[in-house]
C-alpha cells in the first residue's frame, strides 16, 4: 500500500473546515496532519521545523495576513512546499497574485469536495491543478488577441502613432477632437491590455492588432 498523502488545511471559516476535515479524515488514502484558522499561527508552526512533507490547503481570505500575503513567508521557510489555493474567490488579478507569490494550483470552494481531492491527488503526482472556471480564466487571459479587437477610427488612431505623430496632428488628421483621440486611446490600451505607448507600437510590429 503506498503512503498515505499529508495535508495541512488552513481555513478560517468554521463551517468549511468542518466539512474539510470530515471529508478527508474519511479518506484511505489522505492523513491530515495540522488544520489551522489563521497564517499566523501556521507560520509558527512552520518554523518549529517539526513537520514532516506534506501539501497546504490555503484559504485565500484569512484573518490578519490574508493566504496571498502569507505565501512569501510559507515559500521562505520551506520553498519546495505545494500550495493549493482555497478560495471563493475568481478574480483573475487574485489568481495570478497567488500563482505569482508560489501557490501550485488554485480550487474554487464551489468544487465539490471530491473535486478538491482530485486537486490534492493530481499536486501529490507532481502535478497542477485548477478549477475548471478557473483554469478557463487563465486560457483567456492568455489567448492569442483578435485580430477585430479594435475599431476601424482605432486603428486609424494607432496607425498614426505608429508612424510618431502627436494626439494633436492625429486628430487634425481624422478631423476629431483631441479629447476624443485621448478617449479613444485610453479604450485602445483597455482593450489591449497594455499601459504604453511602447507595447502599442510593439504589438502593432508584430501584427498583434
Amino acid at each position: 500500500m503506498s503512503a498515505k498523502i499529508n495535508i495541512v488545511i488552513v481555513e478560517d471559516d468554521p463551517v468549511v473546515m468542518e466539512g474539510l476535515t470530515a471529508f478527508f479524515q474519511m479518506q484511505p488514502t489522505v492523513a491530515i496532519l495540522k488544520t489551522f484558522n489563521n497564517a499566523e499561527a501556521l507560520l509558527s508552526w512552520l518554523e518549529t521545523g517539526e513537520q514532516t512533507q506534506f501539501i497546504l490547503l490555503l484559504d485565500i481570505q484569512l484573518p490578519g495576513k490574508t493566504g496571498v500575503e502569507s505565501l512569501p513567508n510559507i515559500k521562505k521557510l520551506l520553498p519546495d512546499l505545494d500550495v493549493i489555493i482555497l478560495t471563493t474567490f475568481e478574480e483573475t488579478d487574485m489568481i495570478f497574485k497567488a500563482l505569482s507569490a508560489g501557490a501550485c494550483s488554485y480550487v474554487s470552494k464551489r468544487s465539490s469536495l471530491q473535486k478538491i481531492k482530485e486537486a490534492v491527488d493530481v499536486v501529490a503526482q507532481g502535478g497542477s491543478y485548477m478549477s475548471p472556471a478557473i483554469a478557463r480564466k487563465i486560457a483567456d487571459f492568455y489567448a492569442p488577441k483578435k485580430t477585430d479587437q479594435l475599431t476601424d477610427r482605432q486603428l486609424e488612431i494607432v496607425k498614426g502613432v505608429v508612424n510618431g505623430k502627436s494626439y494633436k496632428m492625429i486628430a487634425n488628421d481624422l478631423y476629431i477632437s483631441l479629447d476624443t483621440v485621448r478617449s479613444h486611446i485610453k479604450n485602445i490600451y483597455s482593450t489591449l491590455q497594455i499601459n504604453s505607448k511602447a507595447e502599442l507600437i510593439r504589438k502593432s510590429y508584430d501584427n498583434e492588432l
